[in-house]
């Protein structure tokens, strides 16, 4: 169903908060002229990065329409176990259910390996109650036992409160019962039941999916919490919008609910710029690579469609079971640092060096090498011109210092040619993050462009190309803010999710044409209180089905339509949509098995007003004589090479440039290598590939 809503233009800023520099992309949709900023990630108030960042991109507060936010708060937190301290009330006898799994284990060999759940055991609470598998309630919950695990909770210091029954997808009364009794006692707003979360089947991921929100909820609200009073101090009037691990962007209110949406918030930003980036130029095939100064995430858009995954484990055990785009993340950025193991093996990563105290050569304390000092060494990087606004040069000595002590020293090497070690482990580790989204999926690489963007990505293009096989590279205009702009194109977007578990010859078509309507008007619902200006939006439905007996589903989707005038779709609509989805993914389908629909997922697509990346093309007098910069000295494969210095962003429009070259902009440097050429398109992208 798709409707058209008013459209009203006004200031927008994109702000995505990584691991080591917080990105910002202006818009004033008035002039069309776009500004871009990097700062320093202030890690213990990532607020003030925040605000820093628009201060640098001369963003007045006061005069914007919105703010859109990409953020790793979530992220971090479960990922360092800086959650707060939460409580957890479930029926009797399933206290263990986070702990136990899905009997999977860290290490896959041997017998040792050890999980700790971010709620201990001794503040999971059980109570007496029983609802059966259809939905009975065979033990109604006691309201005195919940009020007084509630309190022992508090006793014990928990600040944030998860209630999880069994069975609770088919039938909440119980839970609703106890958010109630709970309620009467807790002190503050903190606390979820497992059906406002995650109403699904499958006891495991809804228990985990519902203690993470829980466990995130004060982080995330009092982050916002306090982003929100410094905003509204500066004069900002607008709205704050934050973007979704699927995608879409939410309010500040949805996300401080429902903060387990927020766990792949950045790196989902980067890859829907990437993939609108992309299309607009005309490719349909992309692998999105984003290398920032922490990690190298990596995504597949195929036929310009990016894949939902529908859940994702953040570490091991951290199950969230929500729609995220998929994403796959090693710690390979600019700030990996390298060293030699104890067997005499060169690693690089995971660990980082982030923005503080940041590579060796920023000369704040940090004395092993990284990827960023290996490309400075290799005369890469303008030691004059760092990216991020922290430092007024780089120090090559240092860094020289350091990859001979760390690196050249254990392994024989000297300064250039340990740098040089460095950065060809680096590409093959990046190399093989796309090997595992592309080759070991099914998916021929010289179909696909590779997008590099981020800080460091663009450094590394050429290598990108040539390990994995890629056609073709694409860097954006501002590849170092591309998660920034990402927010701000990034559309409203709500999901939801509600388990039927029925045969298909035994579906009610009219109740499930209602649960259709009804959770399609709560999604619209949501995209009105938002208060943002909307292009249009969309319904999308979607059955988990399987055959019967099978553990694993496909997504059907219905087609568009199937909820008109409350009819619903019939069960020959529905198994078409199946069969179709099966026979698609697996080539043939299963004669004579029945067919069960497990549950019904209804997207509610806000589109926002997009504008024309051709506001990013370069200006109509630029010149490539013009953007000459000199030349500088880079090792390439194991020569030195004078190579020509570019001011990437003012070349002009068509034109090429021969490897081995250095573009150089304020947020990222680009590195063509020798053998690859460079050419501008109408958008400004720079598209690299092999030369002649």
């Amino acid at each position: 169903m798709s409707e058209t809503v008013s459209e009203t233009p006004g200031a927008i800023v994109g702000v995505d908060v990584g691991g080591t520099f917080t990105d910002v992309f202006f818009l004033d949709a008035a002039s069309g002229r776009p500004v871009i900023a990097k700062v320093p990630t202030t890690k213990d108030n990532p607020a003030e990065g925040f605000l820093d960042g628009i201060a640098a991109a001369s963003a007045t507060p006061g005069k914007l329409a919105a703010i859109v936010h990409g953020t790793t708060v979530g992220t971090n937190a479960l990922l360092e176990r800086r959650g707060a301290k939460t409580g957890v009330i479930t029926t009797r006898g399933f206290r263990d259910v986070l702990e136990m799994r899905r009997r999977d284990r860290p290490q896959t060999w041997g017998l040792w390996g050890s999980f700790r759940p971010v709620v201990p055991r001794d503040r999971r609470l059980e109570v007496d109650e029983r609802t059966l598998a259809d939905g009975t309630v065979e033990t109604p919950v006691d309201a005195a036992q919940v009020r007084d695990a509630a309190a022992r909770l508090l006793a014990a210091g928990a600040e944030a409160l998860a209630i999880f029954f069994i069975n609770a997808y088919a039938n909440d009364a119980n839970e609703r019962a106890a958010l109630a009794a709970a309620g009467a006692v807790w002190p503050n707003a903190h606390l979820v039941a497992s059906s406002q979360i995650l109403p699904e089947i499958r006891e495991f991921e809804r228990a985990s999916t519902t203690a993470l929100n829980a466990y995130l909820q004060p982080v995330l609200g009092r982050y916002f919490h306090d982003l929100q009073a410094t905003l509204r101090r500066r004069k900002f009037a607008g709205q704050v919008l934050v973007v979704q691990s699927n995608g879409g962007v939410m309010t500040v209110e949805t996300a401080r609910r429902l903060p387990v949406r927020t766990a792949l918030s950045g790196p989902a930003a980067g890859v829907i710029a990437a993939a609108h980036i992309a299309a607009a130029a005309g490719h349909a095939n992309v692998v999105t690579c984003d290398m920032g100064g922490t990690s190298f995430d990596v995504s597949l858009i195929a036929e310009g469609r990016s894949t939902l995954s529908p859940q994702t484990a953040i570490d091991f055990g951290l199950v969230i079971r929500t729609p995220m785009i998929e994403i796959t993340t090693i710690g390979a950025g600019g700030g990996s640092i390298a060293a030699v193991d104890r067997g005499g093996l060169l690693q690089v990563g995971p660990e980082s060096a982030g923005s503080d105290p940041g590579p060796v050569c920023y000369g704040l304390g940090n004395e092993r090498p990284t990827v960023t000092d290996a490309n400075l060494v290799l005369g890469r990087i303008n030691a004059e011109r760092p990216i991020g606004g922290k430092l007024d040069h780089l120090d090559v000595a240092a860094a020289q210092r350091a990859l001979t002590a760390h690196v050249g020293a254990p392994l024989g090497l000297d300064t250039t040619a340990a740098a040089e070690a460095v950065i060809r482990v680096a590409n093959a580790r990046l190399a093989g993050a796309i090997r595992l989204v592309s080759i070991e999926r099914g998916h021929d690489p010289r179909r696909f462009v590779a997008m590099p963007f981020g800080g460091s990505g663009a450094l590394h293009a050429g290598a990108l190309i040539r390990e994995v096989g890629l056609a073709k590279a694409l860097v954006p205009r501002y590849p170092g803010v591309t998660s920034a702009l990402g927010c701000v194109i990034a559309d409203m977007r709500h999901d939801a999710v509600r388990t039927l578990n029925r045969r298909l010859d035994e579906l009610d078509e009219a109740a499930l044409a209602a649960e259709m309507t009804r959770l399609a008007a709560e999604g619209r619902t949501l995209l009105g209180q938002a208060g943002i200006a909307l292009a249009e939006s969309e319904d999308r439905f979607e059955l988990d089905m399987c055959y019967l007996g099978q553990t694993h589903t496909v997504a059907a989707r219905l087609p568009a339509g199937a909820e008109a005038a409350g009819a619903g779709p019939t069960r020959a609509v529905v198994c078409a949509a199946f069969e179709a989805r099966y026979r698609e993914l697996y080539g043939r389908l299963l004669e004579g098995i029945p067919i069960r629909v497990l549950n019904l997922r209804v997207t509610t697509i806000g589109r926002r007003p997009k504008f024309d990346l051709a506001l990013l093309a370069p200006p109509a007098d630029a010149t490539l004589e013009a953007a000459k910069r000199g030349n500088r000295r880079v090792w390439v494969a194991g020569v030195w090479h004078e190579v020509a210095l570019y001011e990437r962003l003012a070349l002009p429009r068509d034109a090429v440039v021969a490897g081995p070259a250095v573009l150089e902009q304020p947020d990222a440097t680009t590195f063509i290598e020798p053998g690859l050429r460079g050419a501008v398109d109408r958008f400004g992208n720079l598209v690299i590939e092999a030369a002649g």
